[in-house]
């Protein structure tokens, strides 16, 4: 299991048999791969994590005023304009929007969950519907944003 013991043992929370870490690029970092294929509909996982009142760099909001911070798992879900997978934040289940191959990233629409984003970022998705400038639903695109200002500033953590 990837979750900590102190999270329970619910039989459809993320196996490492089933996913691995694995870095991706210095612009994306290490992201989530799958090790197992899912078809499009396939839950692929419960998820868990702290509920916290403030966004934070590996949480998604689950309701208007809390997050769900996960650093185990859906933290390491990598951004995509296009993505594989999506959150249901009601029930707290990813799913599979495509069919998913062994060895491919998961990756969601970091915008499709969040008002407001930790940090806005120029996507890096390769996509052709690519949007350019990643950015909560409700925030005004910082559209003069190079990679180089995204990563300036990060010994705040």
């Amino acid at each position: 299991m990837l979750y900590p013991p102190e999270f329970g043992q619910d039989p459809l929370y993320p196996q490492a048999k089933d996913f691995k870490i694995e870095y991706k690029n210095h612009v994306v970092g290490s992201g989530m791969v799958t090790l197992k294929r899912f078809k499009k509909g396939d839950t692929i996982a419960k998820l868990a994590g702290d509920v916290v009142e403030s966004i934070r760099p590996h949480s998604f909001r689950i309701s208007k005023k809390k997050h769900l911070n996960d650093k185990y798992f859906i933290g390491y879900f990598i951004h995509s304009c296009v993505p594989n997978t999506a959150i249901n934040t009601k029930a707290l289940i990813a799913t599979a929007l495509t069919d998913i191959e062994p060895g491919s990233y998961i990756s969601i629409d970091y915008s499709a969950t969040e008002d407001y984003l930790f940090r806005q970022f120029k996507c890096n998705c390769g996509n052709k519907k690519c949007r350019g400038v990643i950015a909560g639903k409700k925030e005004t695109k910082r559209t003069g944003l190079s990679l180089m200002s995204y990563y300036e500033g990060d010994d705040d953590y």
